[in-house]
């Protein structure tokens, strides 16, 4: 994995590439593009402000997956036009967001996002009303400098990203020679690397994120300044690192994106407790997260849901048990303690990623059947059966052992109660008689010697 990993990070190729003033132009003849291809609904935003006397074209990632050969899921407009100029044109446009002002022309369920051209981010001969901000590391405050199409190619963060297509014309303009990168699966930042990160530095997991969802190679001057500015990921504002981290290990790529957040010292600002836990359990920790991940990735390449909620309580897992025993053994029951240490874990999570409610809530509750499902005596198993947070307990219990965790094939007792009939599963209730681990929610049942019966199938895995 690490090798693959390392081998990404691939020298430039042979010839720097340059800022342009003028564009490459690449015709119809040169390009696999089709005007067909595109939303429809963004052609005609397109159409309608080049007839209003603008520049506009479609730009940025629906260009660079069409150029790939991949389905987009967006497709953006870039204009001279203003905010304000785009929403006069369209009755059904609204202007969006204060630091990055964009509007959303709305077709329906269909919302094409229209930007307007953006200057470089510099302070130097602007006006104090229309200035881009800065704070003192660097980052950008606030971005609504107006600029050229050039200029906007060029405060683009990555070549692959500053490609606008105009399909009037069906020309494709190039400035920043992301054509060749993307022929090259190059992954290279616009402008000095340690510059545009300052600016903002969630642009180094987008680099990451990048990377893995199109199995680029990471040009080493991109790469280089990475791990001595991860840091500044700790001033990021906790909500958009949620939506930053939802992008990462939702887009079928967790696993790899693990691998490499780790490698590059990115993985330690998001998530501090589950790095401390990678050093002080490397293997466990290791394998937990990446089993999580892996099947993640499989879930959403074959087009089943997946919850944020499962994902955020793996990645968290790791760190649990050692606080619960550390309350433990200043004389706290091990339940309560179990408990005030997910609190606060949670607590402390959501101080450096944003994670709504919505989703801490079940984070508990499938932490919770954890010390639940051990205490399987009496009525007990099929109460916990009729849980709703059941499936997802027993999948995450699964994981754990898949990682190494000793149970005393509690997962294996859940997967033949689950398929026995009525009268079976009195058998096994009674056949846990009176051992104290029938009832224990701390310890796990001893070892039991089965033959045969499976686990539940992954396509029935309750991660949604």
């Amino acid at each position: 994995m690490l090798k693959k990993l390392f081998q990404s990070f691939r020298p430039p190729v042979r010839g720097q590439h340059h800022r342009r003033t003028t564009p490459e132009v690449i015709n119809k003849s040169q390009h696999s593009l089709q005007r067909s291809q595109f939303s429809r609904h963004a052609v005609s935003i397109v159409e309608r402000l080049q007839a209003a006397g603008y520049q506009a074209y479609l730009v940025g990632g629906c260009v660079r997956d069409l150029l790939l050969g991949i389905t987009p899921k967006d497709f953006d407009v870039a204009t001279s036009a203003t905010p304000e100029q785009v929403r006069a044109e369209f009755r059904n446009a609204r202007i969006i967001g204060r630091r990055f002002k964009l509007v959303h022309v709305h077709f329906g369920r269909d919302i094409i996002e229209v930007a307007t051209f953006r200057a470089p981010h510099s302070d130097e001969d602007q006006s104090d009303s229309h200035r881009s901000s800065h704070n003192a590391s660097g980052r950008i405050l606030r971005d609504n400098v107006y600029g050229t199409l050039e200029e906007d190619a060029q405060r683009r963060d990555f070549t692959i990203n500053a490609l606008y297509y105009d399909p009037v014309s069906e020309r494709i303009l190039d400035y920043a020679n992301g054509v060749h990168d993307i022929r090259n699966r190059l992954l290279r930042l616009i402008g000095d690397p340690t510059h545009r990160y300052q600016e903002d530095p969630v642009r180094m997991l987008r680099a990451v994120r990048f990377a893995a969802k199109l199995d680029f190679g990471i040009e080493k001057h991109t790469v280089q300044p990475i791990r001595e500015l991860a840091p500044m990921l700790r001033d990021i504002p906790p909500a958009r690192l949620f939506e930053e981290s939802l992008k990462l290990f939702l887009n079928g790529q967790g696993a790899i994106t693990f691998e490499m957040l780790v490698d590059l010292q990115l993985f330690e600002p998001l998530f501090p407790a589950s790095s401390q836990a990678l050093e002080e359990r490397p293997t466990y920790t290791h394998t937990l997260i990446s089993q999580a991940l892996s099947n993640t990735d499989l879930r959403v390449r074959q087009g089943k849901p997946v919850t944020p909620a499962f994902l955020f309580a793996a990645l968290l897992w790791p760190a649990l048990p050692g606080r619960a025993l550390y309350l433990q053994s200043q004389g706290v029951p091990p339940i309560p303690a179990m408990n005030g240490a997910a609190h606060d874990l949670i607590a402390e999570q959501c101080a450096r990623i944003a994670i709504p409610k919505r989703f801490t809530l079940p984070i508990r509750e499938i932490w919770d059947m954890q010390e639940r499902l051990p205490r399987r005596s009496g009525k007990r198993a099929d109460m916990l059966l009729d849980n709703p947070r059941f499936r997802a307990g027993y999948d995450f219990l699964l994981l754990r052992e898949s990682a190494g965790e000793e149970t005393d094939g509690l997962g294996q007792w859940w997967t033949d109660y689950q398929d026995a009939n009525d009268s079976q599963r009195r058998d096994m209730i009674r056949e846990l008689g009176s051992r104290d681990d029938g009832a224990s929610g701390t310890a796990g049942p001893r070892k039991r010697k089965r033959s045969g019966g499976k686990r539940k199938r992954d396509d029935e895995q309750a991660w949604d």
